[in-house]
């Protein structure tokens, strides 16, 4: 029903009551069955009565009639200027009082709800972002959810054979949170995509939500490396969510992401980069957005990446780069440049991983046509050595290697050399010594000849 009051067609004189309405809200109760009424707004019922004690007495007459009725009732109301409610009786009667709220910080707007009271029931008292569209109203509390969800002990590749091997478990925990960390231009994008691109292969559901790319471009892009996103796409394992953040809201950020999990049902989900969010909120307003992303995914056993772009005098300190949200990551890789004799390299490192061990090496690794690769480990007088140092080292090092194999190669022919001298005089010595036993042998039959004929001639006399 619809009730429309004027004040320039009202004359108001002597007192007046509401009866009116309680007649014609009773009539439309008892006519339909009705259990709840909405009155909206109250203002709309005396905006053009000017005397406070008849209206204040009414209006506790009305909220008292509407409990007798055994109706709920909500009913709707402005502010007033230095109280809750306008005429600043009706939080008093009501049994629950829900403050709404619409600020417009940094031209981003955004709805807010607060319960102020709730008679017979606990409640938050937080201040909570809602949205409206076309589902209805969405209210994402900030601190509802508890820390008691359950953990799993299986182990999520990285897609990156190198990087797996730098985890004492071989990779991470399944619905754990990972963030990526790094300068412009060292691969965040790309490990990422490594990363959805092996839960794909496994047939497990994900969600890349780019800030930066679209979809074309980033499936374009990851063709270069060997990663085809594409086909991930095609199969229905593969849902990439692309736009500016400044587009939304934090809120509204939230609220699509929580949408696309609940249609999609993925297992795993990147976002990629989280600091771009600082353009459209705080750094505390992104890190309570990202506390309620993330108690959310951890609710339901999602595994989730995020990436964040580093400024580049930030990486000499990253743990101060990150400590909006490092506190609440359970495994934190970064991504650096390592310069040096001229030219830039990339390297990696694990800045914690909960619950297990872990490299504390910095590897520094290559973006061919077949992907990332990992090096090994090379260390020179002045640390580790990258790029060109590496090379040079390396072929410093085939050097010193050929150079021993020759000297190796001259030491054994030269032994070979005396051995066979050697052989040759033990074969002389042998046969020199071979021809004295023969002689000696010779002369011993000789003298035995000799004495038998000479015992023969002495026999004959």
């Amino acid at each position: 029903d619809y009730v429309r009051v004027e004040r320039s067609e009202i004359e108001e004189a002597g007192e007046y009551d509401l009866d009116g309405l309680f007649i014609r809200l009773a009539h439309a109760i008892d006519s339909i069955g009705a259990t709840r009424v909405v009155l909206d707004t109250l203002e709309s019922l005396f905006s053009g009565l000017d005397n406070q004690a008849i209206l204040r007495a009414e209006l506790r007459r009305l909220f008292h009639w509407l409990k007798e009725k055994g109706v709920t009732a909500v009913i709707t109301g402005e502010r007033g200027e230095a109280t809750l409610t306008r005429q600043g009786l009706e939080e008093y009667v009501s049994d629950c009082v829900i403050v709404l709220d619409h600020r417009v910080i940094e031209q981003v707007s955004t709805r807010r709800l607060r319960i102020v009271k709730y008679r017979g029931s606990t409640h938050g008292t937080n201040e909570y972002p809602f949205l409206i569209d076309e589902e209805g109203i969405s209210v994402l509390p900030i601190t509802s959810l508890r820390l008691d969800n359950d953990v799993s002990s299986e182990i999520v590749s990285t897609g990156v054979p190198g990087l797996d091997d730098m985890f004492q478990a071989g990779g991470f925990y399944r619905g754990g949170n990972v963030l990526v960390s790094g300068t412009a231009g060292t691969a965040k994008t790309t490990i990422a995509c490594y990363f959805a691109d092996e839960q794909c292969k496994k047939n497990e559901k994900t969600i890349y939500f780019a800030f930066e790319e679209s979809p074309q471009q980033l499936v374009r892009n990851m063709k270069s490396i060997g990663i085809d996103l594409g086909r991930h796409i095609k199969k229905g394992l593969l849902q990439i969510h692309s736009s500016r953040p400044s587009l939304n809201g934090l809120e509204l950020h939230l609220l699509t992401l929580r949408k696309m999990i609940k249609d999609f049902k993925p297992t795993t989900i990147i976002i990629d980069p989280i600091s771009n969010l600082i353009s459209v909120g705080s750094e505390q307003e992104v890190r309570s957005m990202l506390v309620r992303l993330i108690d959310m995914l951890k609710l339901n056993n999602i595994t989730a990446m995020f990436t964040s772009l580093n400024k580049p005098y930030e990486m000499s300190r990253p743990d101060l780069a990150e400590e909006s949200v490092s506190s609440l990551i359970d495994t934190w890789i970064t991504v650096r440049d390592l310069e040096g004799i001229g030219e830039r390299n990339r390297g990696i490192y694990i800045v914690k991983a909960r619950g297990m061990g872990h490299s504390n090496q910095v590897r520094e690794f290559v973006i061919t046509g077949k992907g990332i690769e990992l090096l090994d480990v090379e260390l020179g007088p002045e640390g580790i050595l990258t790029g060109a140092a590496r090379k040079s080292n390396q072929m410093k090092m085939q050097l010193t290697e050929i150079k021993l194999q020759n000297e190796l190669g001259r030491k054994d022919r030269e032994i070979e050399r005396k051995r066979k001298v050697l052989e040759a005089n033990i074969e002389a010595l042998k046969n020199e010594f071979e021809s004295v036993a023969e002689e000696l042998s010779l002369l011993k039959a000789t003298e035995d000849l000799q004495a038998k004929l000479s015992n023969k001639e002495k026999g004959k006399e």
